[in-house]
């Protein structure tokens, strides 16, 4: 059995462990249809044991983590919260006894969200290239400067250190663990069954050209964004979108900028070349990508996409596929 123990304190976020640990025992539901015995064990410590409030009002028991053996804990994760409950979990004396040794002697260890501050006092980043939320990033990488924040990815493995961004973002990354552990297939069976969209992987923004317009509210072109996002392989000129939106060119133009912040072209080519990124890391053909996402013939499709990667995506398919 692999141990995974997370580590949480009053006001955690409730996401950060039972969205991790909903993808652990789906492994092991997904395991068991292969005729195989469960891998995964998840326990929950706190610095003192007993019952810890998470931030939404739910409830935990914990055991106290100075009890935690090393078989207790081969993947350790401490979990995040709001400023001010994590900051408190970062002075918790019992906490910063216990995990420079769990995390020494654990075949992985890291944080989900802001849980990296916590490491970080420790002096756990030192020197290492870690992810977390998206707001967190620049309060993370001044306070602690020897860590080399990555503001963009949805998690980062280094080494035995594995860190993710905000909340959801822990399910992508269980999910590359049991991938790790075991394969690509079980990881799939295991999104499947969460219904999640996609495996999103860790080199992906925290925020997709979509959602980033979807941010702005009450956005006039909210539905012909989704639109969009579902027909990448339509044509997306300005004449084009500014008659479906019902406006003249110059009209749509002006208001596409005013409301999503940049022009109608770098939006859609920023949106196909993240549904590419996507596509590719699947293992899909050059050829099959560029239809897809309407940068056909293929030639086209490697321009833009090493421009703005700055590799080639034959080369960024081949590193990071699904095998």
């Amino acid at each position: 059995m692999h141990h995974v123990a997370f580590i949480v304190y009053p006001g955690f976020e409730l996401l950060d462990v039972s969205g991790p640990a909903s993808v652990f025992s789906g492994a092991n539901r997904a395991l068991s249809q292969r005729g195989k015995p469960a891998f995964y064990t998840v326990l929950l410590a706190s610095a003192q044991g007993g019952s810890v409030e998470s931030s939404s009002g739910v409830t935990l028991e914990t055991r106290p983590i100075a009890d935690l053996r090393p078989v207790d804990a081969r993947t350790v994760l401490v979990a995040g919260a709001e400023r001010e409950p994590v900051m408190r979990a970062a002075e918790d004396s019992a906490l910063l006894e216990a995990l420079p040794r769990l995390a020494g002697e654990a075949e992985r260890f890291g944080s989900i969200c802001t849980g990296g501050f916590v490491l970080a006092g420790l002096g756990l980043f030192d020197g290492r290239r870690v992810a977390t939320h998206w707001d967190s990033c620049e309060p993370l990488a001044k306070t602690f400067p020897k860590a080399a924040v990555d503001p963009e990815a949805l998690y980062v493995v280094d080494g035995r250190l594995w860190t993710s961004a905000g909340v959801t973002t822990g399910i992508d990354m269980a999910l590359a663990m049991v991938a790790q552990d075991h394969d690509a297939s079980i990881a799939g069976e295991v999104a499947k069954r969460l219904v999640l969209y996609a495996r999103r992987p860790g080199y992906q923004s925290q925020f997709s050209p979509v959602l980033k317009a979807q941010v702005k509210g009450d956005s006039p072109f909210a539905d012909l964004i989704g639109w969009m996002q579902a027909n990448l392989d339509a044509p997306l000129d300005v004449p084009s979108l500014a008659e479906r939106a019902g406006l003249s060119e110059r009209t749509f133009h002006r208001k596409f900028v005013a409301a999503i912040g940049e022009t109608p072209a770098r939006f859609v080519e920023a949106a196909r070349l993240d549904a590419a990124r996507m596509l590719l890391s699947r293992g899909l053909s050059l050829k099959s990508v560029a239809t897809q996402v309407g940068l056909f013939p293929p030639t086209r499709l490697a321009e833009a996409f090493e421009r703005c990667f700055g590799v080639a995506p034959r080369l960024f398919r081949d590193m990071h596929a699904e095998l």
